[in-house]
């Protein structure tokens, strides 16, 4: 089948106009392929390899085959290290930042085992193109095909001319998704979508209901005086492991960690009228959290030391916005109950217990929780009630 001159110029006219109307990270990829092949391109796969900016992930790759959606697929950050990729046809391109190409029936490919695969499935050529972003970062697309004698020089002048534009569109669309990373990473996934939003002038805050989840690692400053800088910062990183997976899976939202300290919000929809289930919600990834410390150690044999941490659950109204200076902005929340939270967490360390709760929270659940008397609140004029779970055993713990 001849190439159609008319629809590759069409295709590269798509693209540096920005893939319009073509929307989300796998519509314009899925588009450039099909036009690919509608255009008389004898492809049989075509693989975009991207690198991320997240502290766990190296890349995405994305599959397209002929008359079948994109699949997506992400490569842990530790690949590089990997034997299979460092022998892998990406992993020459990112080195050397040029062009490789591979006829598979010729021995020298048989140097990337990556290839011995599509070998299999019939695949005669392959190409794999630099996509140089203007950071000067570069990615890689690959195009295979199981014509008999492979691609033509037409075919390949196409996917050459075409790697240009698709860099640009791809690197447009992989700065919108690290920016919602990075959003989602440092301020939490709530938050990053209302800055992207445009929630972003100083004083920009709504009022909102919440459970409040504030905590803190017992003995921290006596550890952080004893043990070298870089192991508290191992530790910590252990300890905030045990608790932010459980907030996450049961609804939570990370605000903030201050040393030692997380504070989380768990949102309730104004519409919603069951804050009840929304605070046993609250209370499973506590209870979830409490056993993963619990089993955290540090050390060896005799040596290891156990870990525990306290924390206060509260349920009120919350100013969750923009707050700072003119130029630096933190998007978190303040308020009364926000203060509560935090003075109850105090009293759950003099109590030597892990969980604690006000009166409206436990009375949400409150079967659950164990009066443990009225206690005297910095700032507030009158005494709070205080509560534990039935099932923990109060047990002094230095602070």
């Amino acid at each position: 089948m001849p190439i159609d001159a008319t629809r590759i110029e069409q295709l590269i006219d798509w693209l540096i106009d920005g893939a319009r109307p073509a929307t989300g990270p796998n519509g314009p990829f899925q588009e450039t392929c099909e036009r690919l092949l509608a255009a008389g391109l004898p492809l049989a796969r075509v693989a975009l390899f991207i690198k991320t900016l997240h502290p766990d992930v190296y890349g995405r790759a994305f599959f397209w085959h002929p008359g079948e959606d994109v699949v997506t697929s992400t490569a842990d950050i530790d690949i590089e290290q990997t034997p299979a990729f460092a022998t892998s046809p990406i992993a020459a391109v990112h080195r050397s930042r040029r062009e490789l190409r591979c006829r598979l029936d010729d021995p020298a490919s048989r140097r990337f085992p990556y290839l011995d695969e599509l070998r299999g499935e019939g695949v005669t050529d392959y190409i794999a193109l630099p996509l140089h972003f203007t950071d000067g970062s570069v990615h890689v697309v690959t195009c295979t095909t199981k014509r008999q004698c492979g691609f033509a020089d037409e075919h390949l002048d196409v996917l050459r001319r075409i790697a240009a534009p698709m860099a640009r569109v791809a690197e447009i669309i992989q700065l919108r998704r690290t920016a919602a990373i990075l959003l989602d990473t440092y301020v939490g996934n709530s938050a990053g979508e209302r800055i992207l939003g445009g929630q972003i002038r100083r004083g920009h805050a709504e009022t909102m209901q919440a459970a409040i989840w504030l905590s803190d690692l017992r003995g921290y400053t006596a550890l952080s005086d004893r043990l070298a800088p870089e192991i508290v910062v191992e530790i910590l990183n252990d300890y905030f492991d045990c608790q932010v997976p459980a907030i996450r899976k049961h609804g939570g939202e990370i605000l903030k960690f201050m040393g030692d300290g997380l504070l989380a919000v768990f949102p309730i929809a104004s519409a919603d009228p069951d804050v009840g289930a929304v605070c046993a919600q609250v209370l499973n990834a506590a209870r979830e959290a409490r056993t993963n410390v619990v089993a955290m150690r540090h050390g060896s044999d005799e040596a290891a030391e156990g870990f525990r941490f306290g924390v206060a659950l509260h349920v009120g109204d919350i100013l969750f916005g923009n707050i700072g200076g003119s130029g630096r902005l933190d998007f978190t929340c303040i308020g009364p109950a926000v203060n509560l939270a935090a003075r109850l967490e105090k009293i759950a360390g003099r109590l030597g217990r892990t969980v604690v709760a006000s009166s409206s929270f436990a009375g949400l659940c409150a079967r659950e929780w164990a009066d443990l008397g009225e206690f005297a609140i910095e700032g507030l004029s009158s005494a709070q009630r205080v509560y534990g779970l039935h099932d923990e055993m109060a047990a002094e713990v230095p602070r």
